[in-house]
């Protein structure tokens, strides 16, 4: 019988005090209540808030929730990277990502990791049949939606969702990127990741999902995201290349 698989949650944050205890209790239940060995992993960017004070409390509790502090704020790309090296290098063989706010669900994380065993990257997409966005005003709808079709058409791909940030990766995924060259710091990271696989030859999968405005805290979006997306997009796609076929389901 194979051993079964061990799945780690990076989990990034910011000033989420108001989230991040209910969060990681959340995703927790959820993986035991699926019967899946698995860890979360918070990365914390040096919250002022006290929020990695909170995870270390947490992390003293329970020894399947861990705590990687660093010392700046430096957006979702360096800190995901870290925590990707972080997992892969305690043995995780699954390595996902979500936000610490709940416009992710943590009832969807079992999800996410049952249909890693048909693809190498799962996507928990807001634009494949079924899925959605909840309370969001149209120009934040038009927003995201217009980032997706715009990075779609650039990279050449039927994948919908690139831009968003709940993932789950095979370890071999992130073992075949050169996370160094990666080089997303915001949102941008999520469209690289997936461009990248893609170009490695993995197959990506979207599962439907139902993403929820958060309710506590400050949204992390800024104009300064949308604007290093429309740059870099265009400058992946020419640094990297073209994909050799259209992938992705």
């Amino acid at each position: 019988m194979a051993p079964t698989p061990v799945a780690w949650v990076c989990v990034p944050t910011y000033n989420e005090r108001e989230n991040v205890e209910a969060l990681v209790t959340a995703v927790r239940e959820a993986l035991d209540d699926a019967g899946i060995n698995g860890h979360v992993l918070v990365i914390d960017d040096g919250s002022p808030d006290g929020t990695g004070e909170i995870a270390d409390a947490m992390a003293a509790r329970d020894d399947r929730v861990h705590v990687l502090h660093r010392t700046a704020k430096e957006g979702i790309g360096p800190a995901y990277r870290a925590g990707f090296r972080h997992a892969m290098a305690q043995g995780a063989d699954l390595i996902l990502e979500m936000d610490c706010d709940f416009s992710h669900n943590p009832r969807d994380v079992p999800r996410l990791i049952s249909a890693a065993q048909r693809a190498d990257v799962v996507l928990g997409s807001r634009y494949a049949r079924g899925g959605g966005v909840a309370e969001w005003g149209i120009v934040r709808r038009a927003i995201s939606r217009g980032g997706c079709l715009y990075a779609q058409a650039w990279i050449g791909t039927s994948v919908k969702d690139l831009t968003g940030g709940f993932k789950c990766f095979r370890r071999e995924v992130l073992e075949a990127i050169p996370l160094d060259d990666v080089s997303g710091a915001g949102y941008v990271f999520q469209v690289e990741m997936t461009y990248r696989a893609l170009l490695q030859g993995f197959t990506v999968l979207e599962v439907p999902i139902t993403f929820t405005d958060r309710t506590e805290g400050q949204s992390k979006m800024s104009r300064g995201i949308v604007v290093e997306a429309a740059v870099l997009v265009p400058r992946l796609r020419r640094r990297l290349g073209p994909l050799p076929n259209r992938r992705g389901r």
